[in-house]
């Protein structure tokens, strides 16, 4: 299958890159084999923020983050570095070299933030102070209310998770460090706001450049909130600060991800489910919702579609897979759902699994290998697994994880 860039050029558009790569970082795996004319960013996966090559204290001998401009690898950085306003500002200079040229053009921009380690500049951190002090538990409750009040939610089909997904309690994890625990918090909000600020860059050049009427803009999340705790709850470990590594950890993320649940490593809908902003003036109206269903895999058959281009056989004197996924346009002019009820799509990671078919939904989390069952239309948040009452739904839907995982090399 043709990746993005390549599609893009084979759409007669100039491609470029600000951000995280994270598809590999020797010849042939960069951006620039893989179609983007012009790239710049991080070909790992996650780095320092101030310094990308300062090596990681919390995993014993560090590891180098790979750093780099097209083919070369960048192995200094001026002491005024952040990588968020670096991607947003190489963004916007790419920008204005493709719409100088009057032709259409895809430009990828993969934030890092807010992927750990917290590292934010101080003025905005203080923008944040005490704005969590309540704790996530009240803080959840707050928020779930408010969804329900702006109509983003409805109780009856989403319901409450908490205790079910079980996290320390505030009153308890404050103990270890509230000032530690609050900062965690505040650093990461930091971190979304240098990102806001970064594509208010880009959509602030858009308009100077006259081109936005006419721009479509796809916002989101490769994941639902990051959990995880490399080198555990460490209070030395400083949140914001260059020479420390730290992380929002589970009862943030809990907060984060509300009303979802579980988390990133997970194929719940606190792993795979997130919100997708999309801006085209000259197509969707403004203030427009939809709870269509779509998945990452729509991107290439949208961007296709949106370039009046076929998707080929093959490419480069390959023959190549056919094209997963479908356009999205009908859902951006308000048309509705692009899929029927007996559509499939699969997740896989890390050994955790999942297959949705309408609203029915099979998952495995983490070294469980039996299959839960979640009917999405009246349980949105998993709270009721039928799998014992519909076992030959489980059966049939797992039997089409296992031929599409064969398909795609997750099995062998």
């Amino acid at each position: 299958m043709l990746t993005l860039g390549e599609g893009m050029r084979l759409a007669g558009y100039s491609t470029g890159m600000s951000g995280k790569w994270h598809n590999g970082s020797s010849r042939g795996t960069r951006p620039r084999d893989r179609g983007f004319d012009e790239a710049y960013g991080l070909w790992d996966g996650a780095c320092n923020f101030f310094d990308p090559v300062q090596p990681n204290p919390k995993f014993k001998g560090g590891k180098f983050r790979v750093f780099g401009h097209n083919d070369d690898f960048i192995t200094e950085f001026p002491e005024d570095f952040y990588t968020t306003d670096a991607f947003g500002d190489h963004a916007v200079e790419t920008i204005r070299k493709q719409a100088k040229a009057g032709k259409p053009f895809f430009h990828y921009l993969p934030f890092t933030a807010p992927h750990y380690p917290l590292h934010a500049r101080p003025e905005d951190i203080a923008a944040y102070k005490g704005k969590f002090s309540a704790g996530w538990e009240k803080l959840i409750e707050e928020r779930r209310a408010n969804q329900i009040k702006m109509g983003l939610i409805d109780p009856k089909t989403w319901p409450d998770i908490r205790g079910i997904d079980k996290v320390k309690g505030w009153e308890e994890s404050k103990g270890i460090g509230e000032k530690w625990q609050n900062l965690r918090m505040e650093t990461y909000a930091a971190m979304v706001t240098s990102m806001d600020t970064n594509i208010g860059k880009v959509l602030d050049v858009l308009d100077e450049l006259g081109i936005t009427e006419n721009t479509l803009i796809l916002f989101l999340s490769d994941n639902g909130a990051c959990s995880e705790t490399p080198g555990g709850n460490d209070i030395a470990q400083v949140p914001g600060s260059k020479e420390f590594y730290s992380h929002v950890g589970p009862g943030w993320a809990h907060f984060q991800n509300t009303p979802l649940r579980r988390y990133k490593s997970t194929c719940n809908e606190g792993g795979v489910a997130t919100p997708l902003v999309a801006r085209w003036p000259a197509r969707i109206k403004a203030g427009s919702k939809t709870d269509a269903v779509g998945h990452i895999i729509d991107f290439m058959p949208t961007f296709l579609a949106s370039a009046d281009t076929a998707y080929p056989d093959e490419y480069g004197g390959k023959e190549l897979l056919p094209l997963e996924g479908k356009s999205l346009l009908p859902i951006f002019s308000g048309q509705g759902e692009i899929r029927d009820a007996d559509e499939y799509l699969f997740w896989n990671w890390s050994g955790t699994r999942a297959a949705r078919k309408g609203d029915w939904k099979i998952v495995s989390a983490g070294k469980s290998k039996t299959w839960e069952l979640y009917d999405l239309s009246t349980d949105r948040t998993e709270t009721n697994n039928q799998a014992v009452k519909h076992p030959e739904c489980v059966k049939e839907m797992g039997e089409k994880w296992a031929d599409w995982a064969v398909t795609t090399g997750v099995r062998k």
